[in-house]
């Protein structure tokens, strides 16, 4: 039995509300090269009021022979509320108020082929990281993945940029959320953070891989 596409019977947005997440209410049935119908069922996924896919940007530097790379610590709320202890396989000792990441975005509409892509990273990169770059300067690192295909449409689009060790620095102005209250950027040593996404102490899946694409890319280089 072969699946060749979807029938949908009913498809309707719920719970939006205003709010930056949705969710996408799909009832279908599987079409088999057959030309048999499956059982209808049930498939629900989350979706945005806008955007689709997201950049994550890793950032860095030359500084005494070795490869820094700039990490922030952000506000996560719904890993500080959304994982109670009595629902988890093997017990976490961390209560997640902030997770370690790369400098991450939004695409947004207007964000449109390679240029819009590194248009859309060097903002993240002056919004959460203070620093300015160009666009221009900003290297693609392979192919696009899914990070949760099982809740999620979203595509992780990775991206590198090099700093100058003495590159200006502002505060980073974030993007006028409470959610971005309170982040915290700052600079580790290549191997020492992919040794970190082993350890656990950095437990961002899309950072894990952003690094591990741009190790691979300065080998290749």
């Amino acid at each position: 039995m072969k699946v060749t596409g979807l029938e949908i019977d009913d498809d309707q947005v719920v719970a939006r509300d205003g709010g930056f997440l949705a969710i996408r209410r799909v009832h279908l049935r599987n079409r088999r090269d057959d030309g048999s119908l499956s059982p209808q069922y049930l498939c629900d996924f989350a979706v945005r009021p806008y955007g689709l896919d997201a950049v994550v940007v890793v950032i860095w530097r030359r500084a005494g022979g070795h490869i820094e790379v700039l990490v922030r610590d952000a506000l996560r709320p719904p890993l500080s509320l959304g994982r109670p202890a009595d629902r988890q396989t093997i017990p976490d000792v961390r209560t997640y108020l902030h997770l370690t990441e790369l400098v991450a975005g939004i695409l947004e509409s207007s964000d449109h082929g390679l240029e819009g892509l590194r248009h859309r990273a060097a903002e993240e990169v002056h919004e959460e990281a203070g620093y300015t770059v160009e666009p221009a300067s900003v290297v693609t690192l392979g192919a696009a993945s899914f990070p949760s295909p099982g809740s999620l449409a979203e595509k992780f689009h990775f991206v590198a940029v090099e700093l100058a060790p003495d590159a200006p620095h502002s505060p980073p102005a974030g993007d006028g959320s409470p959610m971005e209250e309170g982040a915290l950027t700052r600079w580790l040593d290549l191997d020492r953070a992919l040794e970190m996404c082993v350890s656990g102490e950095i437990e961002d899946l899309k950072t894990e891989v952003g690094l591990r694409r741009f190790a691979d890319h300065l080998r290749e280089e």
